[in-house]
This record gives structure tokens, sequence and C-alpha cells, in this order.
């Protein structure tokens, strides 16, 4: 037998007037005959890390029944529809998080579980995040090793999350390159867009870009129709798809730049951030799920609000800032008002779970492919510490994450082992221990 057909290569790109657009995966970048797992083009594991503020109320978090009899409790139960893709971890510790200053802390300590007043020069990868670790490894052939995003920006001594010793890096980024580098994130829509698709990331490019009236599709149409017409039925729709996709959130980042604020005196703001927090927040999963899903990145990093958040939630009914609501000195309705923040915020990270488990990934779902680590490194925000934390995994990492169960560890638990075990279910081979970690958790 003869097998002549040839493939698309799967770094190929849609091409027009200056512009250039990756591709998601394609049947056509798979070679005739062969298995799409023994291919270049087999989807390799996506990890993400998605932290919230302020801890949770573990009793409306943690569910009573270990296994995978558990039931769903009143914060997740948002996600109930993903259970079989769900991981909780109960009973974690991180020390790295504990102490003064916690809120100028714990974003920054989360991901290395390594504490800003100690250096182990034994490690190598002390005080590096696992997000930066997970980078070097599978961002190697990505245009974008990581991408970090948030959706509100609070370095500054005056909002508490700087610390004398240690600056504002370890309260407003999860993300640290070394051990004294923290990564920035990024909370302005439409700058991550261009930053993605190939446009600029100053203040004058954005300028620029603010005025053009141009459409990055309309620039690769030509490359596009082109593409198409030599593509199978399957392909052509995941094209579709695809590209409805990315038009989908253009048209959104461009409605963002045309707001008029003229006759409002405002102080200068970044450009394309909406007024409204809920769909400032999913435009920014919606671009997390396209880097994922064009392969422009495999390692994603959010902090869905900020430490000391003064966010309002009337949209769900709570007109009280959450960070004066996260000392609720135990008051029964203070703690009922703050669960009902943390399941909203259980809802919106169920809608991004919704759209990768809808957008095929080779032989599965994106969801399928991916690791995602969805917690934080504050357990009782009344109490400020950091034991137990609230964490659950979803995605099956192509098959090396079990899911469907609650894993219940003993006291004191170090949470530097679960960060270690989702390195190496991520194939991230020689990453030996992480902070105060004391091992793999084989039952994950």
């Amino acid at each position: 037998m003869f097998i002549t057909r040839k493939h698309l290569s799967r770094r190929a790109l849609l091409r027009g007037a200056g512009a250039a657009m990756a591709l998601p995966l394609l049947d056509a970048m798979i070679p005739a005959g062969t298995a799409l797992a023994q291919t270049a083009a087999a989807p390799k594991t996506k990890l993400g890390f998605f932290y919230f503020p302020h801890g949770a109320i573990m009793n409306k978090w943690t569910p009573a029944a270990t296994g995978t009899a558990f039931e769903i409790t009143p914060v997740l139960a948002p996600l109930a529809a993903y259970k079989n893709q769900m991981t909780i971890v109960s009973n974690l510790r991180n020390t790295a998080a504990e102490g003064a200053g916690v809120h100028a802390t714990s974003p920054g300590t989360w991901l290395s579980c390594a504490s800003p007043f100690t250096v182990d020069e034994s490690n190598p990868n002390y005080g590096i995040s696992a997000d930066q670790i997970a980078a070097q490894h599978l961002g190697k052939d990505t245009p974008f090793p990581s991408l970090e995003v948030c959706t509100e920006q609070k370095a500054s001594s005056a909002s508490g999350v700087c610390g004398v010793k240690y600056g504002c890096g370890y309260g407003s980024t999860v993300s640290f390159r070394t051990r004294t580098q923290p990564l920035p994130m990024e909370h302005n829509p439409r700058k991550l867009f261009f930053r993605m698709f190939g446009q600029g990331d100053n203040q004058q490019e954005r300028e620029i870009i603010k005025n053009q009236k141009f459409s990055l599709l309309d620039l690769v149409s030509e490359s596009a129709s082109s593409l198409t017409g030599k593509l199978g039925a399957a392909d052509k729709m995941r094209m579709e798809e695809y590209m409805d996709s990315v038009r989908d959130v253009e048209r959104q980042v461009q409605k963002l730049g045309e707001r008029d604020f003229s006759n409002f005196h405002l102080p200068d703001a970044p450009l394309g951030v909406p007024e409204d927090w809920e769909k400032h927040i999913n435009l920014m999963f919606d671009l997390l799920a396209l880097g994922y899903e064009t392969e422009l990145t495999r390692v994603t990093t959010m902090m869905m609000s900020a430490e000391l958040s003064m966010l309002t939630y009337n949209q769900v009914g709570i007109s009280d800032a959450y960070h004066p609501l996260s000392h609720h000195r135990y008051v029964p309705d203070k703690m009922d008002k703050c669960a009902v923040v943390q399941t909203y915020h259980s809802k919106i990270f169920a809608r991004f779970l919704s759209r990768l488990s809808k957008t095929q990934d080779g032989d599965g779902s994106i969801l399928d492919h991916s690791i995602l680590l969805f917690g934080s490194n504050m357990s009782d925000s009344n109490a400020h510490n950091a034991d137990p934390l609230p964490s659950a995994i979803f995605g099956k990492g192509y098959g090396r994450i079990k899911g469907g169960q609650h894993l219940k560890y003993a006291a004191d638990t170090p949470h530097a082992n679960l960060v270690l075990t989702i390195l190496e279910r991520a194939g991230i081979q020689g990453v030996e221990s992480l902070g105060n970690s004391t091992g793999l958790f084989a039952e994950v």
C-alpha cells in the first residue's frame, strides 16, 4: 500500500499584509497512516494556575467524604458538571505564606512554596514558581513560554501588598522567573490580544492600534480561503469554529476601545479594560483559551482578583467590598456573603472549563489534555492562615490525572507536594523538589 498524502506543518500560519496568525491543530497536520500520539503534532499537556484571594469558607468548600463518592459542596457547585475531571486535595499547608505581611506574600509563595525570607543554595529551583519551571520545559517550542494575567493591579505600598524587605512582587503576582525576579501580570485585554497576535505592547503602539480599523482576520482572509479549499470536511468545520472564536474575541476587544469617556474627567487608565469585572475576567479567560488552542502557549497563570481586593459583587447581591468582608469575625451572615462571592468565582471558572471542554485538541478536548490548579494560598481569611488550603485540580493531563476524587492528607502535609506532583504529571522530569516538598502524591 502506498500512502502519498502530504501533511500540513503544525507551525503553519495564515499570512497577509504583514500579519500572521497561528492555527489550531487540524487533521491535515497529522501524517497519513500515523497514530496521533506518535507525531510531533500530538497535543502536549497544558498547565494553568488560577489563584483567588482571601481563601474560602472551608466547610462550604471541602467535601465531607473522601474518595470517589464525595458530594459537591456549595462553593464548588457551579463546577459540578466537571466532577469527573475534578480532583479536590485537602489538608495541605504552605508554611512559606505564614508570618508577617500575609497579603504581601500569599500570591508570590503559592507556586514556589518558598519564603522570601530564606534561601536554599542547594536547590537551583528554590524560589522559582512552578509555572516558570514548567515554561522552561513545555514552552521551548511555543511563541510564549508562559502567559501571566490578572484583573486588578494592587502593587503599591499604599495598598498594603508591598513589604519592606521583599518589595511589591510577592503581593502582585504568582509567577517568579527567579527567586528575585517576579513577572508582571497583564490585566489589559486589548494589550494582551495584540501581544498574542503580533501587535504592539507599549504606549505608542497602543495609540496606533486604537486608531486602526483593520481586522486581523481580514488581513489573513485570502490565506485562510486558500487553505480551507485544501482541507477535509472536519478540518473545514474546525477552521470555521476557530475563526469565529478569534472574530468574537476581536470584536469584544474592539468594543472596549470604542468607549467614549470624553464627558468625564478621569485619571489615566489602561486602554481596553472594561468597567464590568465579569466581562473583563471572561475576556481574559477567552484569550487564555485561544492561547491554548493555537499553542501560542501551554502554560498560563491568572490572579482572578487581587489581594486586598475592594471589588464589590452587586451582580450576585453583595455590595460589601470583598477584603473587608473577608474579615468576617465568624459572623454567620458575613461568612455566608463570602461564600456567595467564592461560589461566583467558581461560576466564572466553570465558564472557562466549558470552553476548554468543547474545544477539540487532537484525540480529545483541551480540558482532557490540561492540568489546571484552582485555589488560594490562604485558608481562613479571618485568621490569615495557610492551613488547610482550598485546592482543586481540573483536567486529566492527557490521562495522567485520575480525576473524580477527593483526597485528604495528614495534617501539615506540604502544599508543595501537590505543586511538585502537577509538574511530574505534566511530564516535566528532573525536578526533584520544590520549596519544602517531601514527595509526590501517587493518588493524584
